[in-house]
């Protein structure tokens, strides 16, 4: 497939949202609400489970799978109250040491006039701040799309991880297609010029690893809880400021 057709099947009907991640991978997961300040979005979801017996703080952004579900979510584009609600949990998860696994698609943060007012971008930037300084293990998994800010803001982990036929990018390609020929019918084009596949972020040591989607069958989901569960398991060996320095430094090279 070429890089466009990956941003189609990043988007596809029918591909498995956070939430099918969490019920495939998550045992006893139960979810926490709210911000504390504002409300509660439903475009993230969070909340602790088991990951192979061992507890964790899993979460996600949310698009919904159907118009009713989509609508309930907002598409996957958070509010500045879902960065908030995010890293309420992932500072809960420090306090109890519990390792953060962040599950994100996304096309990107809502950018509606009230969530501006709200302080969208300042929420985001909060979010990655506090997301490098966490003293306990932290994973990002992209599993659809992950789009600019949005994506980014549940995305400064220790490491992140791709499914094969996703995408994370600055901007979408009709965003970069619009601003750079004025033309969004370029949208192969920019998708092409944007790195944003599986491979090339790979090469672009962007993310860690390229994780194989195997249809989304449940030999996928079990392996990737396996896989999850061994990384944590690694990560819990390494001193707390040790894992700060890391991560901060992984995203200084960029």
């Amino acid at each position: 497939m070429n890089a466009y057709e990956i941003v189609l099947k990043s988007r596809e009907k029918g591909r498995p949202t956070a939430a099918k991640y969490i019920e495939k991978m998550v045992e006893g997961f139960i979810e926490l609400h709210g911000d504390r300040r504002f409300s509660d979005d439903a475009a993230i979801i969070g909340g602790v489970g088991y990951i192979v017996g061992k507890p964790v703080t899993v979460i996600g952004i949310e698009k919904g799978e159907d118009t009713n579900s989509k609508i309930e979510h907002n598409f996957g584009c958070a509010h500045p109250e879902g960065y908030r609600k995010a890293v309420r949990l992932m500072k809960e998860a420090e306090k109890f040491h519990r390792p953060v696994l962040c599950l994100v698609d996304t096309s990107g943060a809502y950018c509606g006039i009230g969530a501006e007012e709200r302080g969208q971008s300042e929420a985001i930037a909060t979010a990655i701040l506090d997301m490098i300084r966490l003293k306990t293990p932290t994973l990002s998994v992209i599993i659809g799309e992950g789009g600019s800010g949005g994506a980014l803001g549940l995305s400064a982990a220790d490491e992140v991880w791709i499914t094969e036929t996703s995408t994370y990018s600055v901007i979408s390609p009709e965003g970069c297609a619009s601003i750079l020929w004025k033309d969004s019918g370029k949208v192969a084009q920019a998708s092409e010029c944007l790195k944003l596949t599986a491979q090339d972020l790979l090469e672009l040591k962007a993310v860690e690893r390229v994780v194989e989607e195997q249809g989304f069958s449940d030999a996928f989901f079990e392996g990737l809880k396996e896989s999850i569960a061994a990384f944590f398991e690694g990560q819990k060996a390494i001193p707390a400021d040790t894992l700060v320095e890391k991560r901060y430094a992984r995203f200084r090279k960029f």
